[in-house]
């Protein structure tokens, strides 16, 4: 295991070593790394802005609630291409937020709740207020955890018409159904643009939300001899997906 990530705010870490630089976190990751991981001085820590920037440095002192950084290196990480866009269909209980985790985890750059005709759970008023919070946080620390550079953007709830402009606007659109003619693995990317990824709910996409997706342009395919649940198919395709594009 490496040393561990930290995020702080775009803009924070400089572009390049110039001198002495140094960040100073402060809560609540400073909490975290005082008190949750305990760091020490002269122990390495690593930074992300989560904005395309990761830096590295050692611990030069260390407070209740914060920690001092002296930077010894900084790189920026160039966006990746093409862009991996899904959609994901609300999912009951904690289903959801399992699939933003894994998703983030694995590679996915842009995250959106789809309030599709068949997901049991709503997003509405200040109860979808704080369940997008939730998918927010857990994609930030995901993605602390996987030492990304970039935190994926996370949104929604969206409408099938939202879903279908997506569709429209992407380099590539593709609708998880199992019993698709098509492989996902067969299946020609792009090298740029967006690679648009959509997965229904439990009870699977309906006839008129599939024809939608299709006129719109999306095709579909499947993954698999095996159907996957919700939560697990969106890890899996993206997976299939950067293996195809050339970024794994």
């Amino acid at each position: 295991m490496g040393p561990p990530v930290f995020l702080v705010a775009p803009g924070d870490l400089p572009g390049e070593i110039s001198g002495s630089s140094s960040v100073v976190l402060s809560s609540p990751e400073g909490r975290h790394a005082a008190v949750v991981r305990r760091l020490r001085v002269g122990e390495r820590a690593d930074l992300s802005d989560g904005a395309g920037t990761l830096a590295s440095g050692v611990v030069t002192s260390v407070g209740p609630e914060s920690v001092a950084v002296s930077l010894r290196s900084v790189y920026p990480v160039a966006p990746p291409a093409p862009r991996i866009t899904v959609v994901q269909a609300l999912a009951k209980g904690d289903r959801g937020e399992l699939a933003v985790e894994m998703m983030t985890e694995v590679g996915a750059d842009c995250l959106v709740a789809w309030s599709a005709a068949r997901s049991v759970a709503r997003w509405e008023g200040t109860r979808g207020e704080r369940s997008l919070g939730k998918w927010r946080t857990v994609a930030r620390e995901a993605a602390k955890q996987s030492r990304r550079a970039w935190i994926p953007d996370v949104s929604g709830p969206a409408t099938l018409a939202d879903v279908v402009a997506r569709v429209c606007a992407a380099a590539c659109a593709v609708v998880l159904e199992a019993d698709a003619a098509i492989p996902l693995s067969r299946l020609a990317l792009p090298s740029d643009g967006d690679v648009v990824l959509v997965v229904g709910p439990e009870g699977g996409i309906s006839p008129a939300e599939r024809s939608a997706l299709t006129a719109a342009g999306a095709i579909e395919a499947r993954l698999g001899p095996t159907v996957l649940r919700t939560s697990t198919a969106g890890s899996a395709a993206v997976a299939v997906l950067l293996s195809r594009c050339g970024r794994w």
